[in-house]
């Protein structure tokens, strides 16, 4: 019996090239367009899962992300790199103070950064290398609002060690954790995290990307 995989994207730009590859067969995977941001993420996927009459056995979430830019010394993801998450923690959930974001009590919040580590993970990178396509590791920063400058994006990438920045993938890991759902998130790199040049993003080609490598992934899996 082939497994059954739920793929997320937050656009329908993004689910585009995803569905493409399949040629119009995607009976080994259910699609998910939760719409941008965490809130309708959530509750999105929530209301999906709890409808499903067919069990599903993992999530693969991906799309496009803005790469944070590292220090000297450190691997830095280029335009159009792809990107596994380690983990996903609600980077900018908070007190906002003028040069940080100290995060509230864990008594009051709970968790805000989840693990995405784990067989899935291992499976996504072996299944991207096998067909020659690097990507790169780390933290994933899910944010409400996107960093518009360096100076924020420095402060996050800091706070976090983050390597990626978005605004859904810590939503869905938490969505994921409550159903005991394995989750992979995947993301291509779209832009740099800096003062906002939209001139230089690559939006359209980074969505191709993401949606070639997460539907490599979910027909190995399937397998």
């Amino acid at each position: 019996v082939d497994t059954m995989i739920l793929a997320v994207a937050a656009t329908e730009i993004e689910m585009q090239p995803f569905l493409a590859e399949f040629a119009g067969d995607a009976s080994s995977c259910l699609t998910l367009v939760t719409g941008v941001g965490p809130v309708e993420t959530a509750v999105c996927l929530t209301r999906f899962l709890c409808l499903l009459e067919q069990p599903v056995e993992a999530v693969v979430n991906f799309g496009i992300g803005g790469a944070y830019l590292q220090p000297a010394g450190s691997k830095q993801p280029a335009l159009l790199d792809l990107c596994l998450a380690e983990q996903e923690v609600l980077g900018d959930f908070g007190i906002s103070l003028p040069d940080e974001i100290v995060p509230l009590d864990r008594s009051l919040t709970g968790e805000i950064m989840y693990s995405l580590g784990g067989e899935l993970l291992e499976a996504g990178q072996r299944l991207l290398e096998s067909h020659g396509l690097v990507c790169h590791t780390g933290v994933f920063i899910t944010v409400n609002g996107v960093s518009g400058t360096l100076c924020r994006g420095e402060m996050l990438r800091a706070r976090w060690q983050g390597i990626c920045e978005n605004m859904e993938g810590a939503a869905v890991a938490r969505v994921c954790r409550e159903f005991s759902l394995p989750c992979l998130e995947l993301r291509a790199v779209s832009n740099y995290v800096e003062d906002r040049q939209p001139a230089s993003w690559r939006l359209h080609e980074a969505c191709r990307e993401a949606g070639r490598a997460a539907a490599l992934i979910i027909k190995g899996l399937s397998v």
